[in-house]
C-alpha cells in the first residue's frame, strides 16, 4: 500500500541511500507517478514478471551549501516529511472547493479521485474532489 512506500522513501532519504526497491501495486505506481511529475522523485521503473514485480526507485536530493553539520556530503532531500490525511480507519473524502495549498505551496496535497490520483492543483483545475490520501513536502 501506498503508507508503506511512502514512510521506505522517507527513512531511505533520511539516511542518504539513492535508490530502493519495493513490492508492486497499481497504487503505488500511481502515488509514484504524481510524486515524479511534481519533482519528489528522480524516476522509476517497474521490474518483473507476475507476482515478483518491484519498482526500483530513485530518490531524489538537492545540493545543500556548505555540507551537513554531520559531516555528510551536503545533500538535502526532497522528501522531508508526509503526513497521513486518510487512513484504513479512516477516510476523508473532500470537495474541489476544499483543495488548498500546502505549506504555503512548497508541498503537495495528493488525491484520489474518479479521474485517478493526482495532485491537489490539479484536481482543483479539473473541479474534481475524491479522498485526500496525504500531504507531502
Amino acid at each position: 500500500m501506498y503508507i508503506n512506500l511512502l514512510i521506505q522513501l522517507k527513512n531511505a532519504q533520511a539516511v542518504g541511500k539513492d535508490a530502493i526497491k519495493t513490492t508492486y501495486s497499481k497504487m503505488d505506481e500511481r502515488v509514484l507517478d504524481v510524486l515524479k511529475k511534481n519533482n519528489f522523485i528522480e524516476a522509476y521503473a517497474k521490474k518483473g514478471r507476475g507476482i515478483k514485480k518491484v519498482l526500483d526507485i530513485k530518490l531524489k536530493y538537492f545540493s545543500a551549501r556548505g555540507g551537513s553539520a554531520f559531516g555528510g556530503n551536503g545533500k538535502k532531500s526532497a522528501i522531508q516529511d508526509v503526513k497521513f490525511i486518510s487512513k484504513p480507519s479512516r477516510r476523508v473524502q473532500v470537495g474541489y472547493r476544499e483543495l488548498r495549498p500546502v505549506k504555503h505551496g512548497y508541498g503537495l496535497l495528493v488525491v484520489s479521485t474518479s479521474q485517478g490520483v493526482m495532485a491537489g492543483k490539479e484536481a482543483r483545475k479539473l473541479k474534481v474532489g475524491g479522498e485526500a490520501l496525504f500531504e507531502i513536502w
